[in-house]
């Protein structure tokens, strides 16, 4: 091998290296945004939209399972309708 193709494969491990080392940076930076935006924030927010879904979905299955148990409707039960 003669030393240009010596230099010219240096050259491009380091390429390969700078690369992997801006990807590595730029993951992280995807990361810390990505915790940034689970952190609660007032009024309409992701944080606030993902804990509203869950708790519709807990109401949704308690209200299941008052139907399973009680063989009612849930309005008949909580007496809304007689």
């Amino acid at each position: 091998m003669n030393p240009s193709e010596k230099s010219n494969s240096i050259n491009t491990e380091n390429e390969n290296d700078i690369n992997q080392i801006k990807d590595d940076n730029l993951s992280d930076k995807n990361k810390q945004t990505s915790l940034e935006d689970d952190r609660y924030v007032f009024g309409w927010g992701q944080y606030s939209e993902i804990t509203n879904g869950r708790f519709a979905m807990i109401g949704f299955a308690a209200i299941i399972l008052i139907e399973i148990i009680s063989k009612k409707s849930f309005l008949d039960w909580a007496g809304i309708i007689h």
